[in-house]
């Protein structure tokens, strides 16, 4: 594992969740402190609070890709169409994992659930498969920083 793949893989098994530990993995890299990458990111943990929607470690990725490389002109629609794409291929690379960058396709939950976390447990390490997304979208994000440095 690199240096990100393990940062991710430490925060998610400290018991933050997907999004927190793909875009804290990175804080030094985008000039932010760990508190605030914490806090930044810990809405979008459980597929957005729970929601099952886009996988958190997914959303944690998209994150780091925009502050690293994305743009601040609202009119700079070439800027938006790069960022766009890059999202696009990073999702892609994702699907082509796992089939997926829906949380609850990925889980296997039928959608929504109560805002209460899930106890981080040996048997929660066991039944999902959150770690490998969280450690898969950290490595994506640290491949494209190392080929555009």
């Amino acid at each position: 594992m690199n240096k990100h793949e393990e940062l991710a893989y430490k925060y998610f098994t400290a018991g933050y969740n997907c999004a927190q530990s793909v875009f804290a993995a990175f804080h030094e890299e985008m000039g932010i402190d760990e508190k605030t990458a914490l806090r930044l990111s810990s809405a979008f943990g459980g597929g957005m609070g729970r929601l099952r929607e886009v996988c958190g470690a997914v959303s944690g990725m998209f994150m780091v890709l925009g502050m690293l490389y994305g743009y601040d002109e609202a009119k700079n629609d070439e800027a938006k169409k790069l960022l766009y794409s890059r999202v696009q291929a990073f999702a892609e690379e994702f699907k082509g994992e796992y089939g997926t960058i829906i949380c609850r396709e990925l889980i296997g939950v039928p959608g929504a659930q109560k805002p209460t976390p899930t106890p981080r447990n040996p048997e929660f390490y066991e039944k999902r498969p959150c770690l490998g997304f969280v450690v898969s979208a950290a490595r994506i994000m640290s491949e494209f920083i190392e080929e555009n440095k």
